[in-house]
């Protein structure tokens, strides 16, 4: 029997009656744009274009949502005066989702919702309050590694940096072509970061090489992993309308490639996902559908997952009280008090 369509919600597959199993959460944030705007709009594009992905998935091996219940909250738009206060709502807003009943993927907006997503993880049992057990995985053109954007710490080109100052323990990044002097000192000096550049990945003769090294980094993780694709880490043919669209990037298949290495190791579980940058594209709707064929990607291999057993849902009993947490009194690492 077909599935009833609803063009609100992601693949246009209305939830069912039951917890949900997936969550998928649209955080129309943009605050810190520095070249192209729209990313608030991109969330709801997004789910829009999704309508036309194919359900079907070859990895998975059948139509998604594979019997599981997928819903699709109402998009979210911080309301507060100041930026912190404005991230104080998303934290606040996503942390529900983040306590390991389901499996959350938020739709961006900017990256400047990372921050968030990573210290509402906090509470996530396998997390259990301690940040330095959390890997990040980054597919992005930027190393989103500055200390400020024009002052601003909180910018979108600093939501690895403040990722790390939260006390994440490892960051791993895939994409990376356009960074400054600042970030790649940082790459150099901070034994947390590991970074693949595009111009060794996409190299035309030895980016085989340096491609299968990623892969084999993804495939000796172990413990709790967020991962954040921020869509301009693609070739910017792929994704045009992103707000910092860069050449050189990673290709569709490389994506597709890492979320399935990614989520298929057994001894990572990956706890939450996000993809982000997206902006709404009106001549041709190719960035946000592509946007939307990788989050189907990183829905059906969670189903994967949870079918083969690296996923299970945590008991409510076992979610973490963690101290409470405000970005508007956050201090960055190195500042003074």
């Amino acid at each position: 029997m077909d599935e009833v369509f609803d063009a609100s919600q992601f693949l246009g597959l209305p939830s069912s009656s039951g917890p949900a199993d997936i969550a998928v959460i649209p955080l129309a944030y943009e605050l810190t744009t520095s070249y192209g705007m729209g990313t608030a709009g991109g969330p709801r594009a997004c789910i829009q274009a999704s309508a036309q992905v194919e359900l079907f998935d070859s990895t998975l091996n059948g139509d998604l949502p594979a019997g599981a219940n997928m819903v699709t909250l109402e998009d979210f738009e911080a309301q507060a005066a100041t930026l912190r206060l404005q991230l104080d709502e998303i934290l606040n807003h996503v942390t529900p989702w983040l306590r390991g009943q389901c499996f959350p993927l938020f739709l961006g907006g900017e990256h400047g919702i990372l921050p968030p997503i990573i210290q509402a993880t906090s509470s996530h049992p396998l997390v259990n309050g301690d940040l330095s057990t959390l890997t990040v995985v980054q597919l992005d053109a930027h190393a989103d590694l500055r200390s400020h954007l024009n002052g601003e710490v909180f910018s979108h080109a600093c939501a690895a940096s403040r990722s790390l100052d939260l006390g994440i323990g490892r960051l791993l990044q895939a994409g990376i072509r356009a960074y400054s002097s600042e970030e790649a000192q940082r790459i150099v000096s901070d034994e947390r970061i590991t970074t693949f550049f595009a111009r060794d990945t996409q190299h035309p003769h030895t980016g085989g090489t340096a491609w299968a090294e990623w892969l084999d980094v993804l495939r000796e993780l172990n413990g709790p992993v967020h991962f954040t694709l921020d869509i301009d880490g693609l070739d910017g043919s792929l994704v045009p309308a992103t707000g910092t669209p860069v050449p050189g990037g990673l290709s569709y298949w490389q994506a597709v490639e890492t979320i399935e290495v990614l989520f298929a190791n057994p001894k990572v579980t990956v706890i939450s996902a996000d993809v982000n940058e997206i902006t709404p594209q009106h001549d041709t709707p190719l960035t946000q559908f592509t946007a939307a064929c990788l989050a189907a990607k990183i829905v059906a291999c969670h189903l994967l997952a949870k079918r083969e057993g690296r996923w299970q849902a945590c008991e409510a009993a076992t979610i973490v009280e963690t101290p409470l947490f405000s970005f508007e009194s956050f201090k960055q690492e190195g500042s003074s008090p």
